[in-house]
């Protein structure tokens, strides 16, 4: 062959078609020049009788080259070399272990057979990217599965394990991971040309198609992608193949250069480099991790850190937190068996891994403590103090505070060097983000152990400095108090939320306030109120709320009013509204508020901080501050992040929003450089 990428092998009357692209054999341009070059060597070769295409290393090919992402698409694309295989007079069957994703799975759907291993798994995921399948996955899938089955699978982009994959016959036969390669060989050779494109689109049962087009668009909310998938899926059953696969491939190119995949595409790089650490260190190793505190906080510590493998001594002084915790942790575990994290009985495996304990002595042979107590600075710091003197000299110990200053922290363990802040966020078991906060004495293996934890977990850890509320409560105080000008300046707290929505947010701030509860802002302006300059801003309608009792959801008032209502969210309340337009009032003329200056105010003040936490090295970059805001706080990952849609505006909007934020503010208002940081974006 022309390139190594893929090698032609013979054994007998069969060739071995074999991709070898490590690490993921993705679809490169040397790829899939490589795989025309072999198809047409196999057509040429009379002694062979059929082919096999097979992935080396460890997986068959789980999608596309992530460095031709975002760029002009380079022939042959892999339409050309699909539409080679199909026109090979002989048969050729997909070899399939480990992942076969997006392409690859397009890939396999154009062989005329498809054998796969029992641990192998398919899919298309290209809607969760802004796109659809753009090489006859609309097309090819229908004619094995059925429409109704089809926009299911595309539209969800769900993984299929190869023994669900068989009983839709979506494969052909599993064989032993040992066995593959003979398995497909004898297959192939038994087999005749199936092209998926000349047979018939099963027939659907009354209603099916409607069914799941009606719960597709529902679970897209209006995402273009989710429409066009759905769309194009359905033309399986209406238009010949040939035109169909002409109008899946144009809608996956306009698809490609839209904003929703650039905002994807921005979102699957900051990943890719979110917790990587410049100098390497070794993490220590960690089997077993103790958990101090048995609240809401500590109670979902311990459970994803069971479901992750690890053993968990759980501890806590009063034993009806204790008790309580371990329904909590039953409901959580039960909680990833129903959304398909993990399957029942690795729930009652982690389960069994959990130890309970009243004494805080239980977690001195622990490899890694964590603490999970009030958040109040003289408790944790007595927590901390008590941990430095019994845990092991080479264990970590981690600081679960989301607030408080962890060099302060660190210091009351008299090891600072061993301490690092793991900042979860609730409910632990469903928010992806930890925000690893490296403080001043952090050892660099210590730092790498917070990383690795978090990732072994299923987290995805964003790196933060020391500062009060790290990246995401930094930033998220300075929004919000945005927004309480704007209540006092005349808006209403269902208005404002209404727009943030609108903004990305999947729920404003007034209905966040309500989920976590008003007294936890509340303990903290109480704490800052002794050093706060008379000269600053303050609003107090918060407060006013608070000494009312209204302390959110858990109250059944706060900014809202819970006590009639059963989706969860709240109603608008006059009570609420009487005391905004009261304290608007006192501060002076009140005005009405479009969404468009509600968003413009509260995009300001987020793109104002977050350029002066990159300044002061607190984030790394901008993208690690747009992780934090969609994987902790709500931001819609299909518009990228707060600071990715601003950085689809030009300078002028930008420094008019900040403009306007600064004139809100007034007194102490500091100006970053937030052109700066959104050319970073840009490029």
């Amino acid at each position: 062959m022309s390139d190594q990428s893929v090698r032609f092998e013979t054994e007998g009357d069969i060739a071995f078609i074999v991709i070898a692209n490590p690490p993921v054999n993705a679809a490169s341009i040397a790829v899939r020049a490589g795989l025309r070059e072999a198809v047409v060597r196999l057509a040429a070769d009379s002694s062979l009788i059929a082919g096999v295409i097979i992935g080396d290393g460890k997986t068959f090919v789980a999608g596309a080259d992530i460095k031709e992402f975002g760029k002009p698409p380079l022939a042959p694309e892999l339409p050309a070399v699909i539409e080679d295989i199909e026109r090979c007079p002989k048969p050729l069957a997909a070899a399939i272990h480990g992942a076969a994703l997006g392409g690859g799975f397009e890939l396999a759907l154009a062989c005329d057979a498809r054998i796969a291993t029992l641990e192998a798994v398919v899919g298309l995921p290209e809607v969760q990217l802004g796109l659809i399948p753009g090489a006859g996955g609309t097309q090819r899938l229908p004619r094995l599965v059925g429409i109704a089955k089809a926009i299911d699978l595309v539209v969800s982009g769900k993984r299929l394990r190869a023994p669900e994959a068989l009983a839709l016959g979506i494969i052909d036969q599993i064989a032993d991971s040992g066995s593959l390669r003979e398995a497909a060989a004898t297959f192939a050779r038994g087999s005749r040309k199936r092209v998926l494109g000349t047979l018939r689109v099963p027939a659907d049962l009354p209603g099916d198609i409607t069914m799941a087009e009606d719960a597709a668009l529902k679970s897209g909310r209006g995402r273009e992608a989710v429409r066009e998938a759905v769309e194009a899926v359905k033309r399986a059953g209406s238009m010949p193949f040939a035109a169909a696969l002409q109008e899946e491939r144009s809608v996956f190119q306009r698809l490609r250069n839209g904003e929703e995949a650039a905002a994807l595409r921005y979102n699957f790089f900051a990943e890719r480099q979110a917790g990587r650490l410049k100098d390497r260190a070794h993490p220590r190793e960690v089997k077993t991790v103790g958990v101090v505190g048995a609240g809401t906080m500590g109670a979902g510590i311990a459970a994803v850190f069971a479901a992750g493998g690890f053993d968990v001594v759980l501890t806590d002084a009063k034993a009806d937190i204790l008790e309580r915790a371990k329904s909590r942790i039953a409901e959580a575990l039960g909680d990833l068996v129903r959304g398909g994290k993990i399957e029942a009985r690795a729930a009652d495996e982690a389960l069994a891994r959990i130890g309970y304990f009243h004494d805080l002595t239980a977690v001195a042979t622990a490899d890694l403590v964590i603490e999970a107590v009030f958040e109040e600075l003289r408790v944790k710091s007595d927590v901390l103090q008590r941990l430095g003197a019994i845990v092991r000299k080479d264990a970590v110990i981690a600081s679960n505070t989301s607030y408080l200053d962890l060099d302060l922290l660190a210091e009351a363990t008299a090891r600072p060097s061993d301490v690092v802040g793991l900042h979860f966020f609730a409910p632990v078991h469903r928010m992806r983000l930890v925000e690893v906060v490296r403080g001043a004495m952090t050892a660099p293996d210590v730092l790498a152990t917070g990383v690795a934890v978090a990732r072994a977990i299923g987290k995805l850890p964003v790196i933060a400095g020391v500062c009060e509320g790290f990246i995401g409560n930094r930033i998220y105080a300075k929004y919000r108090a945005q927004c309480e000008f704007m209540l006092q300046e005349g808006a209403l707290p269902n208005e404002i939320d209404q727009a943030i929505e609108r903004l990305g947010f999947a729920m404003g701030p007034f209905a966040v306030s309500d989920l976590s509860g008003l007294d936890i802002a509340w303990l903290t302006r109480k704490r800052k109120a002794v050093d706060r300059d008379p000269r600053e801003r303050y609003v107090a309608i918060a407060d006013r709320l608070c000494e009312m009792g209204r302390l959110g959801r858990k109250a059944g008032a706060g900014w809202y009013d819970y006590a009639e209502t059963t989706s969860g969210r709240g109603k608008a309340d006059p009570i609420v509204n009487t005391i905004v337009r009261e304290e608007a009032e006192k501060h002076g003329p009140s005005r009405t508020f479009t969404d468009h200056e509600i968003q413009q105010r509260a995009l300001g003040a987020i793109v104002n901080e977050a350029a002066l936490i990159v300044e002061e090295g607190i984030a790394r970059s901008a993208a690690d501050v747009d992780l934090v805001m969609v994987n902790g706080y709500g931001f819609s990952k299909f518009r990228g992040g707060p600071l990715f849609v601003a950085s689809r505006m030009d300078n002028a909007e930008v420094i008019s929003m900040i403009d306007a934020v600064d004139q809100a503010v007034g007194f102490g208002f500091k100006r970053g450089d937030s052109i700066g940081l959104l050319n970073a974006i840009r490029g």
